[in-house]
């Protein structure tokens, strides 16, 4: 998509490449807190991170994070500073650039897809999702599966055209506003739900430990295994932990990561691990127990420019039809949605 850019000039001794990493980089460590999951956020490996942070100190003359025993590294009062103003100059100048931003797309609409004919869509894993690809799909697209989290960074960046993400039914609108708004622009997004599911604890059959919770498994010493940083399945085992006052590193195997719900079953199913935690389509199709938990909604970004054009159409249509929706009734812990126009975000629970 066309657009009006901008960036900072931090002087001759930091190029406009460091710049604006270095920026992407302090944004996501005021959101995230944690140095590792900035980087990934921003798109570079923790090592990475760390020598542009190093660069860019020697270059500024000044420190931009700090480190404290305990607290891991957050940014110092320079740092915060230069991200604040970062924040508030973008939220200024994107009113000022909206008219430039929008005569520039009239004046390339003519002679410039807005859309490629072969969307790239990044999705939180889900099974439901994975076996419509698999079987029967009528559209062409890439599919990448990314934690949910991870996709909503790339959208952002313009790297896809469209994320699958999921949030728990349990939130507010706010919540879901303010969550999306660490990626995206409400003048530029919008949202589409399109099924429920359920998560929970996949247990051996039969739950011989009789889990209930999280807080049973940790009391009980018992192994779990985990879902990688930066899925929403991941946030999501974190904040039932802190919820329920459990420090991870009480955890056993809670540094034990997998990638999709099917890996998590199959490493309960093969004994490697007690419990794990993911939706209860996975836990049945290793014939294993599961404890429901959490219901959720499933649904999709993308830029309002997308979701008008032929492909856009042509993939929501897909989804809406009746062989998605009759595959999700047949699945454990899947309801579809009714069928709707993306949106605004506050509506995604509604």
């Amino acid at each position: 998509m066309a657009r009006l850019r901008w960036a900072w000039d931090f002087g001759p001794l930091l190029g406009d490449v460091d710049s604006s990493r270095l920026l992407a980089l302090l944004t996501a460590l005021g959101a995230e807190g944690a140095l590792g999951n900035a980087a990934k956020q921003a798109g570079m490996s923790y090592r990475s991170a760390w020598g542009l942070l190093r660069h860019c100190e020697q270059a500024l003359g000044a420190a931009l994070v700090v480190m404290e025993r305990g607290r891991g590294t957050r940014l110092s009062e320079f740092g915060a500073s230069i991200v604040q103003l970062d924040g508030a100059a973008r939220l200024a100048l994107d009113v000022v650039h909206a008219p430039w931003q929008r005569r520039l797309e009239e004046l390339l609409a003519p002679v410039v897809r807005a859309t490629p004919e072969r969307l790239r869509l990044a999705a939180s894993h889900d099974l439901a999702l994975a076996d419509w690809v698999e079987y029967g799909r009528r559209i062409s697209f890439d599919l990448f599966w990314r934690g949910g989290e991870e996709a909503l960074a790339s959208l952002a960046r313009d790297e896809c055209d469209i994320v699958g993400f999921h949030v728990p039914e349990s939130w507010a609108a706010a919540q879901v506003v303010s969550w999306l708004g660490r990626w995206l622009k409400t003048s530029q997004h919008v949202c589409l739900p399109l099924m429920r599911r359920c998560q929970g604890l996949i247990v051996a059959r039969g739950n011989p430990h009789r889990l209930q919770t999280l807080a049973d498994a940790s009391r009980r010493g018992l192994r779990m295994v985990n879902r990688q940083r930066g899925s929403g399945t991941r946030s999501l085992i974190d904040q039932l932990l802190a919820a329920n006052g459990l420090r991870p590193e009480n955890i056993a195997g809670y540094a034990h990561e997998e990638f999709t719900h099917e890996a998590i079953a199959a490493t309960v199913a093969a004994g490697q691990a007690d419990v794990g935690f993911g939706i209860e389509a996975a836990a049945a199709r290793y014939d294993l127990g599961f404890v429901p938990l959490v219901w959720e909604r499933y649904g999709f970004a993308m830029r309002s420019v997308v979701a008008g054009s032929p492909e856009g159409k042509a993939f929501l249509a897909r989804l809406h039809g009746n062989t998605f929706r009759q595959r999700l009734l047949a699945m454990p812990g899947y309801e579809p949605l009714p069928v709707r126009a993306p949106g605004a975000w506050g509506d995604f629970l509604a």
